[in-house]
């Protein structure tokens, strides 16, 4: 908390002239979704300074890119939270709500959180748990109390008695710039979630 609101005051150059968000951020989406992207925590730049999900920041752009492809988001970017994008059958969330430290959020983080995602999870109808990382994959597997605990991998698929647990990775800069996760991947994990979601 104190790390995220430090940022806020401190801001990136390149965003001197800007209000960050500096707060915990909610999720966001269509409240009718079957299917919810399940990420790891706001970025200190993104959705940090935006006050929404994977928004002013690269691994938005990449994963906005393949929700608009898909026919989940009305547009292919996210910039801001007034910038008129509207998601469809969709929910974009996280397992930590603040910004941490180096963008790497911990276990104790995680496991304040997970009341928060509880709830939210219940107020959904969700039929599909996209997990972007194995951070979310294993906060997933706690919030759905799901044991013994599967492996994560891109494309991994875990029946839970409630949603369907889709691992993907994450759309960070480090995976998307080395090739880890193509759009060609992301996309084939957002067709299998729509299949499972009916």
């Amino acid at each position: 908390m104190e790390w995220r609101e430090r940022v806020a005051r401190e801001k990136r150059a390149a965003y001197a002239q800007e209000t960050y968000w500096g707060r915990p951020v909610a999720g966001f989406g269509d409240p009718e979704a079957r299917i919810v992207v399940f990420g790891l925590a706001p970025a200190a730049h993104g959705a940090n300074r935006t006050g929404r999900f994977f928004t002013g920041d690269r691994s938005g752009d990449f994963l906005f890119a393949a929700l608009h492809r898909a026919g989940f988001a009305s547009k292919p970017v996210s910039r801001h939270r007034e910038d008129g994008l509207r998601l469809s059958g969709l929910w974009i969330t996280a397992a930590v709500r603040c910004a941490p430290p180096q963008n790497r959020p911990t276990p104790a983080e995680r496991d304040a959180c997970l009341p928060y995602s509880a709830r939210e999870l219940g107020l959904l109808n969700a039929r599909v748990l996209v997990c972007l990382g194995a951070f979310a994959w294993d906060a997933a597997l706690r919030l759905l109390q799901i044991r013994p605990k599967p492996k994560f991998g891109h494309g991994a698929e875990v029946a839970s008695g409630g949603p369907v647990l889709l691992g993907c990775y994450h759309p960070s800069q480090q995976n998307t710039f080395t090739g880890v996760l193509k759009p060609q991947m992301l996309d084939a994990v957002l067709l299998r979630a729509k299949e499972l979601a009916g």
